[in-house]
Formats: structure tokens, sequence, C-alpha cells
């Protein structure tokens, strides 16, 4: 194929899978693109390949195409500028930023790249237009810390995950990376989630721990999240679930048998009233986290 048909066929793709926008490429020198791109519920995940170039989203495609998606830019490989609202977004490898369809923006790309792009609709947000304006051309770069290090490796997994997933699957991982994505755009205008999804779960589980029937499946069918998200969620924390369940009910468990007031309850019907059925195990459980029996800190806290 010409170069100029090349360019003229990259361009139609990128605006039959995204939004209207014009292509230019410097001449005199090879040129190719590649695009993938799958629709999956709201969500559409791309990977876009392409030498240098600029894609530019005027005005007058704004004029004349009614979509006013958000786009999240991930770069893969080399690097992109991201230009919009007077903001310009260096993206190197690992790093992501915003772009909002319903006002111009610019990509430069002064070498060969590649990227992974999301679009979504601009609702899934919860972000006012005011917030929008400020969120785009801004990086999202987890080396930042907050919630982009814990949240930008679970975005790249989840995406990364779509391509082999089953059928059945990918629908349920794209809303999960939307979620991710929603939650990126608060944390990055400055307002958290009201409460963030991990706060809530957390907050949630306090309140039962002593339900017998607190389990993983159950958190994750009350916060309508998949198993696998919840399990990948308090990874990011450096725990598990039943790691972290087990520490909250230990810890409840050891306030209670420090309060005088609960002196006549035996160590067996606190350890149950905690989840830990088995006095066996809640004594050789406590021991390991505490470095003394329940009786030694029970005896300690009465003589104190």
């Amino acid at each position: 194929m010409p170069p100029d048909d090349r360019v003229a066929a990259w361009e139609r793709a990128l605006s039959e899978v995204f939004v209207d926008v014009e292509v230019a490429v410097e001449g005199g020198r090879p040129w190719a693109a590649e695009l993938t791109a799958e629709r999956l519920g709201a969500l559409q995940i791309a990977t876009e390949e392409s030498g240098p170039g600029t894609i530019l989203r005027s005005a007058r495609s704004v004029a004349a195409d009614h979509r006013t998606h958000i786009l999240a830019r991930l770069q893969l490989e080399g690097t992109a500028l991201l230009l919009q609202d007077g903001r310009t977004a260096e993206l190197r490898p690992g790093l992501l930023a915003f772009h909002d369809a319903r006002r111009p923006y610019r990509i430069v790309l002064p070498r060969r790249q590649r990227a992974r792009v999301l679009m979504l609709p601009r609702a899934l947000l919860r972000l006012e237009e005011g917030q929008l304006s400020a969120l785009t051309a801004t990086v999202v770069d987890e080396a930042g810390g907050g919630a982009a290090a814990l949240l930008l490796p679970l975005l790249c997994g989840l995406v990364d995950e779509v391509a082999g997933a089953r059928a059945a699957r990918r629908g349920e991982l794209a809303r999960m990376a939307a979620e991710v994505l929603g939650t990126l755009a608060l944390e990055q205008v400055g307002r958290r989630p009201a409460p963030a999804l991990w706060e809530r779960i957390t907050a949630s589980v306090q309140d039962r721990l002593q339900d017998p029937g607190l389990t993983p499946q159950d958190i994750a069918d009350r916060h309508r999240i998949s198993l696998r998200y919840l399990h990948r969620l308090f990874q990011t924390q450096g725990t598990t679930v039943n790691a972290w369940i087990r520490t909250q009910r230990l810890e409840a468990a050891r306030e209670e048998l420090a309060q005088y007031g609960a002196a006549h309850r035996s160590i067996a019907a606190v350890a149950a009233r905690w989840g830990f059925t088995n006095p066996s195990h809640f004594s050789r459980t406590f021991r390991a986290a505490y470095g003394m029996s329940p009786v030694q800190w029970r005896r300690a806290q009465q003589e104190t």
C-alpha cells in the first residue's frame, strides 16, 4: 500500500474505533501502523502501534462528531505528548493520561510507539465537567504514590488479562477496568471516592467480624465485584482477605480479653464470639501474633 494510502487508512481506523481525528506524518521515510480493538460493554479497549506522527482532534472534528467519550492512554513503548486544555502530558512507558473527546486535543508521537487506549462514556467517571477539564493531559504515575501506586498496576493487569480470558470473563474484567479507571480519575483531580472501594469493604467487614458466614465470596457478592478482583484489591495492600479478617478478629478478641467487664467470659467464649470456633487453634494463632497465650494476656491485663 502506498504511504499516503496507509496514513489515510490509519486515520479511518482511528476514527471508527475511537472518535474522528486527523493524522499527519512526515514524508520520505517508511511508516506503518497497527490497531487491534475490542468493545466490551461500555468499554473500548485497543492496542495502537504506529510510527512517528501526529493525531489531531480538531475543533472541526469535535463539531462534526458527537461522540463525547473519555479516553485513557497508557503508554507501553516509546513516548507520546498529549496536549489538551492548555496542558501537555509527556507519556513514557507505564504512564497514563486522560483526554476528552468533547474538546480538541493533539497527540504527538516523536518515534515509533505502542499504547493501550481505553475509551468509556464520560458518565462512568462520575466527574463534573469542571473536574474533567482539570483531569485531561495530567500524568498518572504509580511512582507518585497514592491511589495510582495501587491502582495503575491493577489496571494494567486487568487489561492484559482480557486478551487471554474466556468470552464469559471478558465483560467482567472490562467492568473492573472501568471501575479502576473511574477511581484513578477521581484521585487525579483530588477527590477521593466517597467512600473508596477499599474503605467500603473494610468497614463492612469490620461490622461483620462476628458473622460466621463472613467469607471472601460473601464479601465479593455484597460489593458486586468478582472474587478475583477482591483478592487483587487485598494484594495491593500487602495482605490477603483471610489474613486481614483473621488479624481484625484477633485484635477484637484481644481487646475484649483485656476488658475488666469481660472477665466472667471464658476464653473459648470470647474466641467463638469473634469467629474462632476451635479454642486450640485460637490459642496457637493468638500466641503467634502476640507472643503470649490468651491466658497470659488476660492475666497480664488484670494485674496492671
